[in-house]
Parts: structure tokens; sequence; C-alpha cells
């Protein structure tokens, strides 16, 4: 049973799964646009904040043709290698499970393509292992609107919490006094959309 203090995600890894240009194709659930935003966003979070992040991939380097991270998140850790399976459920391969215990973390956020199978099924895999699992929706998508609703569905019904991008980025750095929480301002300003007024504003009035 969850307590009050298990449904944060402070201390939390960051699991990005399978954020790739082949299975981004068939994505009907969020616009191409707003996936990518989302997902860099999240990505670029957790990079200022030093967040363990895991990266994989599915037939990235084993399948017939090449099929890297999005070149946003390539771009963040250029010296990273993803985890790269050839079986849908990312929790199946030791690999996967070594990095995410390897984080010394027991609460993960989680966003993936597709939601229906990739994310739902790793999710609920850790969520059996017992690890707090948040997933960000809107970093994630699937085949239609409907699947990726039922995908959060049947994820939120196995125990894991839904969340929004800006939401974890809020709560991963919540302290507006905090040094850390001026990284954000660079982030909110390229990828919050209204959000990035308030910061305007905000920066506008700062002294100096």
């Amino acid at each position: 049973m969850h307590t009050i203090n298990t449904l944060t995600i402070k201390n939390s890894a960051l699991c990005l799964i399978d954020h790739q240009p082949w299975v981004a194709f068939p994505v009907n659930s969020i616009t191409p646009e707003l996936l990518t935003n989302n997902v860099l966003a999240l990505a670029k979070t957790a990079r200022t904040l030093a967040v363990p992040t895991v990266l994989t991939t599915i037939n990235g380097r084993s399948g017939p043709l090449k099929d890297p991270l999005f070149q946003g998140l390539r771009a963040l850790w250029p010296d990273v290698e993803p985890i790269d399976r050839t079986n849908t459920n990312a929790w199946s391969d030791p690999a996967f499970v070594e990095a995410v215990l390897a984080t010394g973390r027991t609460k993960l956020v989680m966003a993936g393509l597709w939601t229906e199978v990739c994310l739902a099924q790793t999710a609920i895999s850790a969520l059996g292992a017992g690890f707090d699992v948040f997933f960000v929706a809107d970093a994630s998508g699937g085949l239609s609107p409907e699947a990726h609703e039922r995908a959060c569905q049947r994820m939120i019904q196995a125990g894991a919490v839904p969340m929004t991008w800006f939401a974890v980025a809020a709560e991963w750095s919540p302290d507006n006094t905090a040094l850390e929480y001026q990284g954000m301002y660079p982030i909110t300003l390229q990828h919050g959309g209204g959000v990035q007024w308030a910061v305007e504003y905000v920066l506008a009035n700062l002294p100096g």
C-alpha cells in the first residue's frame, strides 16, 4: 500500500524508454512537435538537476537498420550508449535492471514509446519488483489516443502514478530560491509553452 511519502518523486531516477525516430513514426496520441518538446524538456531537467537517468532503445542496433535515440537526447548524453534490447519489456533485460539498481533509487520516473507496449510492460514489471513508478504521460505516446489512454489506465490500476513533464520538473526542483532552480529558466523558456511568459516576467523583475 502506498503512503503519502512514496507518492513524491524526491530521490527518484529517470528511465527514458525507446524515444527513437522509427518507433515514433506510428505514434498518433500526441503530435510529433509536442512529443519532442516534452521529451527534451524532461530530459534537460533531469540533466540540469543531476537526476540519474537510464536510456534505452529497442532494436536500435540489433535490427536491420539503425534506430538511435532522438538527436536531442543524444546531444544531452553524447558519451552514453543506451541499453539496446530486442524484448519489448525493458525489465526483462538484465542490463536495464542492473542500470536501474546502480542508480540506488527506489522511485522511478518513466516515459516511453509506445505507451501501451514498452512503457506499460516495463512500468508494471518495475512495480512488481517493488519500485514506486511514476509515468510521464505527456512525454510518452501510443499508436492511438485510445491506446495511450488505456495504457495509462492500466498502469494506474497497477499502482503507477501519472504525471506530466512540468509537474515532474516542479517537484524535482520545488524551491524557487535555490540555485538549481535558476537552471530551470532556460528549459522553461524554450519548452514551457505559456509558462515561459511567467518566466520572462520573473526574469524582467530580477535585480541587475
